[in-house]
């Protein structure tokens, strides 16, 4: 029996955990990438949430990007900006959110992906949890998690990555720059660490918490703008000859 795509919401003891699914190594198509952006705002604004964990079902990738399906079936401007709009919308959501987000990264994590561990504000990984931008193989660029991945990698290691496309770097390199916080050796190490974090962070001050939040997220209030113009880009240049040819020679 074929595994269905889901987002799911799981509030226990005033922590939201979020778990999305997808069988193809947790791509995320357009309506997966909607309903995360909904969930992550509905537990932003539930009063019984103090904190929110954000994970992927199964055991080996994270998250792989955006749908290949979807990319391929790009034929003009506007379809090409609402697809790349997607993992902006997402993380526009978490910036948002008034509460903690903790990411739990169990495996290897691609583009798109990236750029959700990059947007939460405590991320957890196994050493199993190497990351690639692998856009530029393909003739566009991570302009739309761009932003959040320079953040907490800085200028110098997004360039690093989004430049050397064709490699993974390894979870101790990502912690080594920001990335990571904590690095375990298994994911039932992961599970217990994130569990022990989250129920901590419930003991504090939910309004101290919030404002903490608005601090260290202070200077991108123009994401809402900056990540929809990053879309254009992509959906721009996915259309490109170059693009349509690599994109041949995946199928």
């Amino acid at each position: 029996m074929t595994e269905q795509p889901y987002v799911k919401q799981n509030i226990n003891n005033n922590i939201a955990t979020i778990e999305f699914f997808h069988p193809a190594h947790n791509s995320l198509p357009g309506d997966l990438l909607a309903k995360l952006a909904n969930t992550i705002t509905e537990a932003g604004n539930n009063d019984d949430v103090k904190v929110i964990i954000l994970q992927s079902g199964g055991d080996r990738t994270f998250c792989a990007g955006a749908s290949f399906n979807e990319l391929i079936s790009i034929n003009d401007d506007k379809t090409g900006e609402i697809f790349f709009s997607g993992f902006a919308n997402v993380i526009n959501a978490m910036r948002k959110c008034p509460k903690f987000i903790i990411g739990r990264i169990q495996g290897k994590t691609v583009g798109g992906g990236v750029g959700l561990a990059s947007a939460v504000d405590y991320c957890m990984a196994t050493k199993y949890a190497s990351i690639k931008l692998s856009e530029l193989n393909i003739g566009i660029g991570p302009f739309v998690v761009g932003p959040a991945v320079e953040r907490k990698l800085g200028l110098s290691g997004m360039s690093q990555i989004a430049i050397d496309a064709n490699s993974f770097y390894d979870a101790e390199w990502a912690r080594s720059k920001g990335l990571y916080m904590q690095v375990f050796d298994d994911t039932v190490s992961l599970d217990k660490g994130v569990t022990a974090f989250a129920k901590n962070l419930c003991t504090y001050n939910p309004e101290a918490m919030q404002e903490m939040k608005k601090v260290f997220w202070t200077g991108t209030e123009n994401w809402d703008e900056l990540l929809i113009e990053r879309a254009k880009i992509s959906g721009r240049l996915v259309l490109s000859a170059f693009t349509k040819k690599k994109l041949e020679s995946y199928k």
